[in-house]
């Protein structure tokens, strides 16, 4: 279902509109992100954001499942915005927004592993789930989301396997979405 907002906004000499800033903070929607542009019988356009990684959530998930049956531990993969896939516990995490640390530690373009004395970060602030490591997913540069090992209830922070493992699947899925 579509929302008016009530913004009207003119098309320049190169075709450009400016979407306002309210919309793209409500939307998540950064500068250099991709929108996919759709069409309408009633003449309507709509931009829609494209993750590139939404077209492998069932690959994602067989992953998820396997690292999470190889480590016993609970695993995710999110693109920039979303959880698309979770396997050995936290099923709600599915379909729920990055938290606003998460996406900073996303944009950090590093691997992270959180050190016993830190404050856990929250993967979503919609549902419980606490970031253990994070390892990003590039793709010729470009951010396309993370791997992610939850911490545990009882708190004990993951081993180098986990990291490693985090670590080559980031790398795979971003080498993959390049062909």
């Amino acid at each position: 279902m579509m929302k008016a907002t009530g913004i009207v906004r003119r098309i320049d000499d190169l075709g450009r509109v400016v979407i306002p800033k309210e919309i793209r903070r409500t939307m998540r929607i950064r500068e250099g992100d991709p929108l996919e542009i759709y069409t309408s019988r009633e003449g309507e356009v709509i931009f829609k954001k494209y993750s590139m990684l939404g077209g492998v959530e069932d690959f994602a998930l067989q992953l998820c499942e396997t690292m999470s049956r190889c480590t016993g531990r609970v695993c995710a993969i999110a693109d920039r915005d979303i959880v698309l896939s979770v396997a050995g516990g936290h099923r709600e995490l599915k379909g729920k927004h990055v938290s606003a640390e998460l996406e900073r530690v996303m944009e950090n373009r590093r691997i992270y592993r959180r050190l016993e004395h830190e404050t856990p970060i929250s993967v979503s602030t919609e549902t419980e789930g606490a970031l253990d490591i994070a390892a990003p997913i590039l793709s010729e540069g470009d951010l396309l989301g993370v791997v992610l090992f939850l911490l545990p209830e009882n708190g004990e922070p993951a081993g180098e396997t986990e990291y490693k493992l985090a670590q080559t699947i980031a790398a795979f899925l971003g080498k993959h979405m390049e062909t």
